[in-house]
């Protein structure tokens, strides 16, 4: 995935064919995107190991705040909107997730590693009942996480996740998620500054198309494998500089799609790149 840092020319001409296969990732330097199904990740995304990039922070102690953008999430979806609260709740103490309490930052103190804990414990969700536009771009996004924060406090240790309706779909650039002109991404992540403070959010599309579907997957699911990987990648890579591999894939790029998302306790996850095994994982 593109990176928001300058690379060394020796590594220009590597990038560019790279990232031609997912022209998602060619809009925006502070965005990474989790592409549809079918992408095909040069020489497979594996062979090799993500690598630490010395300055790079990440989320050691995590909290996941869930911005619900429509009246149908306190209506026809609001099962949809519990669910996915229910799948937080667990998530950040489970084994998928510990999958990256390998992964660590060294900010001039020594490695400090990424932690289990209970994503939830952070600032209160949100509930918006305001209606989202139909194209929903990276600047609404960002304007919608700083309404939340208007009335509550900044968290530097939060993912500020925003979901939208069946009704709206996401771009970023000239790209869109289920429902656009040109589907290239299911979800991303990215960061923000404002005011002095680096915020970390992610767009969750409503999964309502067969590019962004796993097989035997309901609607819920899928969303929740998308949600487990936008988290783990906003906590192990938040600012784009921290765990990433040598093409520029960040830990949960290297397993997208492949091998098969899966369901644990009735909730959708994917595969998780493992350094201590130098491959894709389930749990740890």
């Amino acid at each position: 995935m593109k990176k928001a840092i300058v690379l060394v020319a020796a590594l220009l001409l590597v990038t560019s064919s790279v990232f031609a296969q997912n022209p998602s990732e060619l809009n925006n330097p502070n965005t990474h995107h989790f592409p549809i199904q079918g992408w095909a990740k040069p020489g497979g995304a594996g062979g090799n190991n993500l690598v630490y990039h010395s300055g790079g922070a990440v989320l050691q102690v995590a909290h996941v705040v869930m911005i619900f953008w429509g009246p149908s999430f306190t209506g026809a979806d609001a099962s949809y909107a519990q669910t996915l609260q229910s799948f937080r709740n667990q998530y950040g103490t489970n084994p998928e997730y510990n999958v990256i309490t390998q992964y660590y930052q060294n900010l001039g103190s020594g490695n400090q590693y990424i932690q289990l804990t209970n994503l939830a414990n952070g600032t209160p969700d949100w509930f918006d009942t305001s209606t989202p536009p139909t194209n929903v771009t990276d600047a609404d996004v960002q304007g919608e996480v700083l309404r939340y924060l208007q009335s509550n406090a900044f968290d530097s240790n939060a993912i500020y996740e925003v979901f939208i309706p069946s009704s709206s779909y996401s771009s970023d650039g000239t790209s869109t998620s289920c429902g656009g002109p040109n589907l290239a991404y299911c979800a991303y992540h990215g960061h923000f500054s404002n005011g002095g403070r680096d915020i970390k959010y992610s767009i969750e599309p409503y999964p309502s198309c067969s590019g962004c579907h796993a097989s035997g997957f309901t609607v819920v699911q899928d969303q929740e494998h998308f949600v487990c990987h936008e988290t783990r990648e906003a906590v192990t890579d938040p600012d784009l500089n921290a765990w990433y591999d040598r093409r520029g894939y960040e830990a949960d790029d290297k397993c997208a799609w492949s091998p098969a998302p899966f369901i644990v306790n009735g909730y959708g996850y994917q595969y998780e790149w493992s350094n201590a095994v130098s491959g894709c994982v389930q749990s740890q």
